[in-house]
């Protein structure tokens, strides 16, 4: 019997290994044709050389260092949306602690980033309005469904809140997600509701802690399922952030040869392209945004 189950366990581990090379032989030739075809956004082969991207730049040392306040960040992600900016720019600004951290929009939800060390240390809630197809139960991630102007915790729970291009999409036509949307206001207005998503967050982040914030940012725009937040937006939250505690902004712009840092002025004007509707597509190759604003935030004690 005790052999057996060594001879099953080996048979096992070579039918994983062959499956696993099939898979690496797959993604290679996707990938290969992915290139070779330009890499066009959305294209096959995209969403992998995406992912890869994102691994290798929140593993890189090299690369996170670019993302400091004080560096330039120059010809970085070529034809990637705005993720490949947001995901290094996030770990860069975690510490290397434990702590609660709140993910305020559901962008960790990949196996990729729950094992990277910098999560896995830490008590992590993914806070989302419903219910995904993928949950990672077995990591003791925990969830919490809802909507981000009622966050149903504590004054002051949180070390570290994460909210990862999500404001942008309150209070918009989210069916695109398979939500619905209680109000039919019209396209071409601006919604405010985003503020008491901030002053939620602010509400649950405790003294010293901090919130990671970033959504797209440029010339106003509703592209429907999220809108395009510009300068007048930006300082309407900004204001409360100056209340509670202080801050820092970083600016980042999407140009053909890929992705810069930059400061708020050079974004003022840009617009965003929406892959689902084609509306703001041009000849850069622009995957999605082309300007985004990240914000860290630190409460007053």
């Amino acid at each position: 019997m005790q052999l057996f189950r060594v001879v099953l366990f080996q048979y096992r581990k070579y039918k994983k290994a062959i499956k696993n090379k099939r898979i690496q032989n797959l993604q290679q030739s996707t990938l290969k044709k992915y290139f070779q075809k330009g890499q066009i956004p959305w294209s096959d082969g995209y969403q992998l050389y995406k992912e890869k991207s994102i691994v290798e730049s929140i593993n890189s040392t090299d690369i996170l260092q670019r993302f400091n306040h004080d560096e330039t960040l120059e010809s970085f992600g070529y034809r990637l949306d705005e993720r490949i900016v947001e995901y290094p720019w996030i770990f860069k600004n975690l510490q290397n602690k434990s702590a609660k951290l709140l993910d305020a929009g559901s962008t960790f939800n990949y196996e990729f980033i729950l094992d990277h060390p910098l999560i896995k240390e830490k008590e992590l809630i993914i806070f989302t309005y419903a219910p995904e197809s993928r949950s990672y139960n077995e990591k003791k991630i925990s969830y919490v469904y809802g909507d981000l102007r009622e966050l149903p915790f504590k004054d002051q729970y949180f070390e570290v809140i994460v909210s990862q291009s999500t404001i942008e999409h309150i209070d918009m036509n989210n069916s695109i997600y398979g939500y619905q949307n209680d109000d039919d206001r019209k396209s071409d207005l601006k919604s405010y509701k985003y503020l008491l998503a901030i002053k939620e967050m602010i509400r649950v982040l405790k003294p010293s802690g901090t919130l990671l914030l970033t959504f797209p940012f440029g010339k106003f725009e509703n592209h429907d399922f999220f809108q395009q937040l510009d300068r007048e937006m930006l300082q309407r939250l900004l204001n409360e952030f100056h209340l509670k505690g202080s801050y820092v902004t970083n600016f980042f712009r999407y140009l053909p040869s890929g992705w810069y840092s930059c400061d708020e002025s050079d974004c003022n004007e840009i617009v965003s392209f929406n892959p689902h509707t084609n509306k703001g597509k041009g000849d850069d190759g622009a995957a999605h945004c082309r300007s985004i604003c990240c914000i860290k935030f630190t409460k007053n004690l």
